[in-house]
């Protein structure tokens, strides 16, 4: 990782691939007391971000403030609000290295996010700095942009709901009655349907073999795995008539991009939250594609029961009784893309061994299931 300087704290600028790869932001670093950030981290953490873990930074009761950095972000956690702010950082796909882009894509943020959370997505403000220091709006010279959230509970994040077991068709059934409508509203259209053929599909799903191919022959990935997913892949991407049906459908929309149980919560409602902002390649998709990583997600945990009564719930609401035609090929795909980030992750030089080695263990369950959905 190069480091060089950014108002007054770091750019950073990441030479190998982004474990960020149109899924979700895998946090790497939690800080946690103001007095403590000084000496854990000094020279990576930009001067406003420092000022911003102060609890009195902000307008409003906040006791401790946290700090959790992903690659792309940093996201503070401060009483019942969080802050998300946007590393500038360039990934090709992704690019927030002007002040001009980061206030665009957090308005894009909260834009897109308000289609299924508008109570919880509240408003983007400027970060600016004056002769007293940093602060949320105000005056002085804007040097970045955040976007504000409502802080919900921990106890409602699917991934503890799982955990603890809890998880029931009533939730299940509570994400459709969200989703159906979302899709049938969403976005369509030629620009959007475009994303749909075989060939957009196939930048996605080959990209994501090339990026994975130096991996092979580690413990999570080999070469017979990798050949057998790789091969069905596409041989499937070979069907364009069936591609060109789901466009004749109108079943590509301008989706969420990222849904699993990672970025929803069930709390009093059902909030669906975190969707790609920064490029459309990842959200403009087929609603398959979308549907068919939260029914992965939930293979991967062995529920099995639920994700086949996900699909047969939408197909009964929204009558797509095609969709079984693509849903184990995306399911293969959102699967491998998962295995990849959990090699990308096991081989990054700042994880811990504690870290690899979850990381791998994950690796090596996604590429099983990846294998069951290509074997059919």
């Amino acid at each position: 990782m190069q480091v060089s300087q950014y108002h007054k704290g770091v750019v950073l600028d990441f030479p190998r691939v982004c474990l960020y790869t149109g899924m979700t932001e895998i946090p790497f670093t939690l800080f946690l007391p103001f007095d403590s950030l000084e000496n854990t981290m000094p020279h990576t953490v930009p001067d406003f971000i420092k000022a911003l873990m102060a609890p009195n930074a902000y307008p409003h009761k906040v006791d401790t403030v946290k700090l959790i950095q992903t690659h792309i972000s940093y996201v503070l956690i401060a009483g019942d609000f969080v802050y998300k702010i946007k590393k500038p950082v360039n990934f090709g796909f992704l690019n927030f290295t002007s002040l001009d882009k980061r206030k665009f894509f957090c308005e894009e943020e909260l834009r897109l996010n308000r289609r299924l959370c508008p109570s919880i997505y509240l408003e983007t403000l400027p970060i600016n700095h004056t002769a007293n220091g940093h602060c949320l709006g105000g005056s002085g010279e804007t040097i970045d942009y955040c976007v504000k959230m409502v802080r919900m509970p921990d106890s409602g994040m699917m991934g503890n709901v799982i955990a603890a077991g809890k998880l029931t068709r009533e939730h299940i059934d509570a994400i459709v009655a969200i989703l159906e409508p979302f899709y049938e509203t969403a976005q369509g259209g030629k620009d959007v349907a475009q994303n749909g053929t075989a060939e957009a599909v196939g930048v996605n799903v080959i990209e994501n073999f090339t990026q994975t191919e130096q991996f092979v022959g580690c413990p999570a990935l080999n070469k017979n795995e990798f050949d057998a997913i790789n091969s069905y892949s596409r041989r499937f991407l070979e069907k364009s008539h069936i591609f060109e049906k789901r466009i004749a459908q109108n079943r590509i929309k301008d989706c969420h991009g990222d849904l699993h149980s990672a970025n929803i919560c069930l709390a009093d409602s059902v909030y669906i939250y975190d969707c790609i902002e920064f490029n459309t390649r990842f959200r403009f998709c087929d609603i398959a594609s979308d549907l068919a990583f939260l029914a992965m997600d939930l293979d991967y945990h062995n529920l099995t029961d639920l994700s086949s009564y996900l699909i047969s719930r939408y197909k009964e609401d929204s009558g797509d009784t095609a969709l079984d035609e693509v849903l184990n090929f995306y399911k293969c795909y959102r699967a491998s893309v998962r295995g990849k980030i959990g090699l990308l992750t096991a081989h990054e030089q700042e994880v811990d061994e504690k870290t690899r080695a979850t990381s791998l263990r994950q690796a090596t369950k996604y590429y099983l299931l990846a294998q069951k959905y290509a074997r059919g």
